[in-house]
C-alpha cells in the first residue's frame, strides 16, 4: 500500500524531505504551498513564492507577527 502523504526528498542534501507551508494573503485569503521547506535543519533549503516569482535558498527565519 502507498503513503499518499510521502514528501519529496531534498535534492540539496538527500537527507531531508521538503515540506510545504501555507500562509495567508494580504486579504486574508489562505495561500497552500507558498514555500517547501527541507526538514533537515542543517541543510536549510527552501523554495518560496513572493508576489508571483519563486526564489530558491533565502534564509529562513521565525516571524514576530
Amino acid at each position: 500500500m502507498e503513503d499518499s502523504t510521502r514528501f519529496p526528498k531534498c535534492l540539496k542534501c538527500d537527507g531531508g524531505q521538503l515540506l510545504p507551508l501555507s500562509d495567508y494573503g494580504r486579504d486574508g485569503a489562505s495561500i497552500r504551498f507558498k514555500a517547501w521547506v527541507c526538514s533537515n535543519p542543517e541543510c536549510g533549503y527552501n523554495i518560496r513564492i513572493d508576489n508571483g516569482e519563486i526564489s530558491f535558498g533565502r534564509s529562513i527565519g521565525q516571524s514576530l507577527k
